[in-house]
């Protein structure tokens, strides 16, 4: 198994701007990377404190956001993505898509499903 880490908690938000600065100016964090994705209006903010991400803002997901279960996904930062894949198809595992996305930094990205259906990333970084 490759896993390397706790990636991060991908959280949806109404307002990607407001929410960079509520966890800026009230947490601390700092802005380590934005992303516009090329599909719909999509923006993502990653944030973190010394330079490691730990908090993803998802703009344009979901307009319908309930007051609780915000959280999109836990993510695990993984070496070999393409590895991976096939070791937990091989464990039987639910994926929400088995396809590797790839973001316009390089970055890999892979969905599948918890037992209870919540939503686990493994995230290979292009760095």
């Amino acid at each position: 198994m490759t896993i390397q880490k706790l990636e991060h908690v991908g959280v949806q938000v109404r307002n990607i701007e407001a929410s960079k600065g509520f966890y800026q100016g009230i947490l601390g964090l700092e802005l380590l990377d934005e992303l516009d994705l090329p599909q719909g209006n999509q923006k993502l903010a990653f944030l973190g404190l010394n330079g490691e991400v730990i908090l993803e803002l998802i703009e344009g997901y979901n307009a319908d956001l309930p007051a609780e279960g915000k959280v999109h996904h836990i993510a695990f930062t993984v070496s070999d993505i393409e590895a991976e894949r096939t070791r937990i198809r091989n464990l039987g595992v639910t994926f929400i898509s088995e396809e590797i996305s790839k973001l316009p930094n390089g970055s890999k990205y892979l969905f599948f499903a918890g037992p209870d259906g919540e939503w686990i990333e493994f995230f290979e970084s292009s760095k």
